[in-house]
């Protein structure tokens, strides 16, 4: 993975890292199961040098918590590594100059699960052309069981989709059980509480 990561941080393939501050790679455990792959890096993102740390990650961060998991539990990046000026959604061009990386974290890593979060992972895993229709259905692309579902930050935007959100999130829980993940002991007291009710 240092190898690839150093390549990214020297990449001039497309014209988005002439215009942000720093590559975002990734952040969380290369060995977990679960990956989770969103668009790309927002403002806070690009200062700090870590996917998911605004308010879309700090959302983010509640609903793993909600399932038993901390962000260092997972393995978090995105589909492109330079922020997109202004936030944008990244073009489907700037995805595919970032192809490379996002092959050579899935090659490297090689994920049990992965969560798309919003379109443009979707897009990029799947071919799907819209999320709903296919958010919260596992499905083979790749060689990985892939899910999509909503992006943190259409959640803020449009609080109405946080059921949905939630409702994909229990389904990964449910996959990382029958998978024997190690949940933290809080945790799993916490899960058998609820199957007791």
């Amino acid at each position: 993975m240092t190898v690839i990561r150093q390549e990214a941080l020297n990449c001039t393939r497309c014209h988005l890292r002439s215009q942000c501050r720093q590559v975002v790679f990734d952040d969380g455990n290369p060995a977990s199961p679960l990956m989770l792959i969103g668009e790309g890096p927002g403002e806070q993102e690009d200062i700090q040098g870590k996917p998911f740390v605004g308010r879309a990650g700090q959302l983010l961060d509640r609903i793993l918590l909600a399932i038993g998991l901390d962000r260092q539990d997972v393995y978090i990046t995105n589909v492109v590594k330079c922020r997109p000026p202004g936030n944008r959604t990244p073009t489907a061009e700037e995805a595919e100059s970032c192809w490379p990386w996002l092959a050579g974290q899935l090659e490297v890593i090689q994920p049990e699960l992965i969560v798309c979060l919003g379109l443009s992972a979707t897009r990029q895993l799947t071919g799907a052309t819209t999320i709903g229709q296919v958010r919260g259905k596992w499905m083979n692309s790749l060689g990985f069981r892939i899910m999509p579902t909503y992006h943190p930050a259409a959640l803020l935007r449009n609080p109405s989709l946080k059921r949905a959100s939630w409702e994909d999130f229990q389904k990964v829980r449910d996959e990382l059980i029958k998978l024997n993940y190690p949940f933290r002991q809080e945790v799993k007291e916490r899960m058998a509480k609820e199957l007791h009710k």
